[in-house]
């Protein structure tokens, strides 16, 4: 488990260098975080597998774990997280019926031993990882869960590496 007090220390809150040295995309993430709270990343699908989504900054600037979602249409899991970026009170098992028109998500805590695999823009924002992760966690057209059906579309963070069964969201850990 993560210590809950609330140590920051990212690139906004410690001088790293010289932001001109930052890429398009480290400027944008800072830029997004700076104006709006916290920035999306997007990873998408190719031909080794399914995209994934994940918020940078919502620690820095609310103290709330930052949010992960694996697996739908790129567009869908940025609004999903976009949707959820300015909500308090985000935790483990919780369950929230008003995201997406019909379909429940869960929240479930990832376990740091997966934030290098899929996190890496946000490791370097941050620096100096472990910072808190909820995977939002999204039902089948039947509404089961993947925990409920061993279903691989989305990875199940809330498992050490090690107890994840081998697939396509292990061949990076």
């Amino acid at each position: 488990m993560i210590e809950s007090s609330r140590v920051c220390r990212c690139v906004l809150c410690h001088d790293y260098g010289d932001r001109d040295d930052y890429d398009a995309a480290d400027r944008g993430v800072i830029e997004n975080v700076e104006k709006f709270g916290w920035s999306v990343t997007g990873v998408p699908s190719d031909d080794d597998g399914p995209g994934w989504a994940y918020t940078i900054g919502r620690w820095h600037s609310q103290g709330r774990p930052e949010l992960a979602m694996f697996g739908l249409d790129l567009g869908v899991m940025q609004s999903c997280l976009n949707t959820l970026g300015s909500r308090d009170g985000l935790a483990d098992g919780d369950s929230l019926d008003d995201v997406i028109k019909g379909y429940p998500l869960r929240l479930r805590a990832v376990e740091p031993d997966w934030f290098r695999a899929f996190f890496g823009h946000g490791m370097w924002f941050y620096r100096h990882p472990p910072i808190p992760f909820l995977e939002v966690v999204w039902p089948d057209r039947d509404g089961a869960f993947p925990e409920d059906t061993g279903s691989l579309a989305q990875p199940h963070l809330w498992l050490k590496p090690i107890d994840h069964p081998k697939g396509v969201w292990t061949q990076d850990v």
